[in-house]
């Protein structure tokens, strides 16, 4: 599956700006790995486990993503961008869900349309916001990832260096170098997955 963004972004300084750093990906977060130099993945809960079923395990994700996070980004302000998706005329979703509502702030930044054959008819629609990194800011919003009712997101620094992109049962980190990837690695690597692709 592939994926395009279509015309007339509404943020044309920060589509230049993510043109220069990701060329040949959209803003889209399961797009991001095409450095593996630079990408680590690492997992939400002990023993790969996809979900949390308890508030405890919920803790536990929340910790994990949040330390990362201000590893990353503490002291600076960062991007987050959510994704919301329309369907074309004919398509129904069985399941909408608001991302933006999780994103204060939050305006249309652009679209994006996936190329699949086996599932036509919708546009991604990236809205991104600016705000100081705090631990916390965006649970809510990381909590519904982590629940698989929205994905794409993205949370990274404003001169788009560092990347961030949460799914549910992990996530996967682009950071500025080899040397940056390794040493988050290292400093985690109890979170790393277990098998031999790092996934």
């Amino acid at each position: 599956m592939t994926a395009h963004e279509l015309p007339d972004p509404a943020l044309p300084e920060l589509s230049a700006l993510w043109r220069s750093h990701w060329p040949d990906c959209p803003p889209i977060g399961h797009e991001l790995r095409s450095d593996p130099d630079c990408w680590v993945r690492f997992h939400s809960l002990p023993n790969s486990k996809r979900y949390a079923e308890t508030e405890a395990e919920y803790r536990t994700v929340l910790h994990r993503y949040n330390t990362v996070l201000t590893e990353m980004f503490a002291g600076q302000e960062v991007y987050v961008t959510t994704v919301t998706y329309v369907m074309d005329e004919g398509f129904t979703n069985p399941a909408p869900f608001d991302a933006h509502a999780l994103n204060p702030g939050s305006r249309p930044w652009t679209r994006v349309r996936e190329n699949d054959d086996l599932d036509p008819g919708c546009t991604m629609h990236v809205h991104v916001g600016r705000q100081q990194w705090e631990p916390g800011i965006v649970d809510p919003l990381l909590r519904a990832v982590a629940d698989d009712l929205c994905n794409g997101v993205i949370i990274m620094d404003t001169d788009l260096r560092r990347a961030y992109h949460p799914y549910d049962g992990g996530a996967d980190v682009i950071m500025a170098n080899a040397d940056e990837r390794d040493r988050l690695k290292a400093a985690h690597a109890d979170w790393l997955p277990r098998n031999r692709h790092g996934r």
